[in-house]
Order: C-alpha cells, then sequence, then structure tokens
C-alpha cells in the first residue's frame, strides 16, 4: 500500500496561524534541517547568509499577486457574485472560482464597478470553477488594479493594512491569484549581502493559481490531480544556472513554486536545465526523483496538502514530520504568514 492522506496529516494549533505579517519580513524565524543528518538548528531569516556559499544560485519566483477578486453584479437578477481570477487561458478568457457557484450557470452575464467591466460565463469546470471572458474598453490589467482586491488565504482573517506585505519585495510578472509566500522573507538589502557574497540571484515565473488552494479529496494521494500553472524560465537565467552547476554549485530555490518550475523543466529535459515555457501540472511527492533542486527554502505548510507531500519527497515523511513537531513545539508561526525553513 502507497502513502495515503492521512500519512501527511498533523495537529496545528490554530494560535499558530500567523495572522498578520512581520515589520520587518527577515526577522522571521528559520528552522534549518540538514536532511542527511536529520540535524534541525532554530535561527531567524537574516542568518540564511551563513547557509548560502559564493558560486551557489538563490532562485526566486517573480511572480506578482493580482488584485484577483472582484464583486460584481448580475444585471439580469440584480444578484452578487465573487469571481476569483485563477489562470488567463487565453485571450479574455479566465478560469475562475465563483460564489456562489451554482448560481453561475453558462450564460450568466456579469457586471463590475460602473460597468467599464463586464463578463460572460461560458463553460461549467470540472473542479467546480467557471471559464468566464472580460468584455471592456481600455487595459485590462489597469481596470483590475482599480476594481479588484488583493486575495488572501482562506485561513488568515486579518484584514491586510499595506497590500504590499503579500508581495515579495521582487514582484515584476502580474499573474497569480496567491504569492509565493516563501519569498515573503527576502529584503532588497538581504538580497544585496546574498549577492556580495558570491551567490548569484536567479528570477523565473511561475503564476500561482488554484492548486495551491486546492485540497487534496482522494484517499490513495497517487490519484489527485494537480492544477495546471504556467511558467517560463528565460535563456539569461538558464545559463547563469548551468553555469553554477558546471563550476559545483548549489541551485537552492526560494519556494515551492520555484521548485515546481525547475523540476518541471528539469523532468522534460532529462535532468537539463533549458529556456522553457509551458503549463506544469507537475506533483512532487515521496518517491519522485529529484533532477534540479539542491536545496531550498519554504514555508511551513497546511496539514495533507500537496505542498507537505512536495517537501516530504525531498526529506522523506518521517523527518518532515519530526521537524514540524519541533516547529510546534517552539512555538514557530505557520503558513503564508509565517516562519521559514531551509531544508538542505
Amino acid at each position: 500500500m502507497g502513502l495515503t492522506l492521512e500519512d501527511f496529516d498533523y495537529d496545528l494549533p490554530q494560535e499558530l496561524i500567523a495572522q498578520t505579517p512581520l515589520k520587518e519580513r527577515d526577522a522571521s524565524r528559520l528552522l534549518v534541517l540538514d536532511h542527511q543528518t536529520g540535524r534541525l538548528q532554530d535561527k531567524h531569516f537574516y542568518d540564511i547568509l551563513d547557509q548560502l556559499h559564493a558560486g551557489d544560485a538563490v532562485v526566486m519566483n517573480d511572480t506578482r499577486v493580482m488584485p484577483a477578486r472582484l464583486y460584481g453584479v448580475k444585471p439580469a437578477t440584480g444578484g452578487h457574485e465573487e469571481v476569483l481570477l485563477l489562470n488567463n487561458t487565453e485571450g479574455d478568457q479566465w478560469e475562475t472560482l465563483m460564489k456562489p457557484a451554482r448560481r453561475a450557470k453558462v450564460g450568466t452575464e456579469l457586471v463590475f464597478g460602473d460597468g467599464q467591466l463586464k463578463a460572460t460565463v461560458i463553460k461549467e469546470l470540472d473542479h467546480g470553477g467557471r471559464l468566464i471572458e472580460f468584455h471592456y474598453n481600455g487595459i485590462f490589467m489597469e481596470i483590475l488594479e482599480q476594481l479588484g482586491e488583493t486575495p488572501l488565504p482562506p485561513y488568515i482573517k486579518a484584514k491586510l493594512d499595506n497590500p504590499e506585505m503579500y508581495q515579495t519585495v521582487y514582484a515584476k510578472e502580474s499573474g497569480s491569484a496567491a504569492a509565493p509566500t516563501a519569498g515573503l522573507h527576502w529584503t532588497k538589502a538581504l538580497l544585496d549581502k546574498v549577492q556580495a557574497k558570491g551567490v548569484k540571484l536567479v528570477y523565473l515565473t511561475l503564476h500561482v493559481g488554484l492548486g495551491t488552494f486546492r485540497p487534496v479529496l482522494e484517499d490513495n494521494i497517487d490519484e489527485h490531480k494537480m492544477h495546471s500553472e504556467f511558467y517560463r524560465l528565460t535563456p539569461e537565467a538558464a545559463a547563469t544556472l548551468n553555469q553554477v552547476r558546471q563550476n559545483g554549485g548549489r541551485i537552492i530555490a526560494t519556494g515551492t513554486t520555484s521548485i515546481r518550475t525547475l523540476e518541471t523543466i528539469g523532468t522534460k529535459f532529462d535532468g537539463q536545465i533549458k529556456p522553457d515555457s509551458g503549463w506544469t501540472d507537475i506533483f512532487i511527492k515521496p518517491g519522485y526523483q529529484w533532477r534540479v533542486v539542491d536545496a531550498f527554502i519554504t514555508n511551513f505548510h497546511l496539514p495533507k496538502s500537496t505542498l507537505v507531500m512536495l517537501v516530504a519527497a525531498f526529506t522523506g515523511r518521517d523527518q518532515i514530520l519530526h521537524a514540524y513537531q519541533h516547529a510546534i513545539k517552539e512555538r514557530y508561526r505557520f503558513f503564508s504568514f509565517g516562519d521559514a525553513m531551509f531544508i538542505k
């Protein structure tokens, strides 16, 4: 029998779910796990400098969270719909989650704001979402900036004073429904120090979509199907990573989105790193053969989530659950605005 969903469960006291970000991003705590020895060390994120060596590469996801939550009205009935944008599939068509979804039938029309943005539901999707097509005059992203709000994960109940705290300091390419949260700990000053140490900074893009929020429902995890997300690695970034590899440096990913992009490319090109873009639904779980990533930074993830499974694929299930128990005992903060791990 393979691993089941229950194998990735753990008990988390509610009060350890971080509700707000720290004022100083790099003051969060950092649990360092050497997966060869199992040794754990309690540090702060700014101590990451000691873990990096000249010649390494730190890889970061430069996606930017869109103001992806919209509130619309149905002119036909006056009913309200909440719309969460997930993926731009083509042209002005978007995969979305809608509430209440059962009232969003194919053909339903919606109006947002004072009418500068309209939409029509064109298809019901198998995960319960809706494919909608927008109609507008002007530039879509500018209209979205005016009308939309930044979506926060459902376990964060507090209102965010400054929405930029849910963006990384290097966020550039708009297109995500959620932040690549391991990157929230980096500051510009700390990245400057990393670079001064002789470490290469490399950026890629993966737009975070529904897969992040979607719970695993199948008891046999092999039956879970990941949602597709768009990624891009430029020729310059690929060349830098290959140079680092040839010189014996490590490729260190910031967060599971960077890991998924790098490993998608490594899987596609038989362990080689090449410039590439496309859609990935890679599901990294125990038994996975790692091809590119040597070490990584990651936050503490939800019980029974695909993200816990991804980390367990690197460390082994028992080791990561032991580390989580240590973090709970030491009162680390969990999830998007929580503390981080460095796993090497």
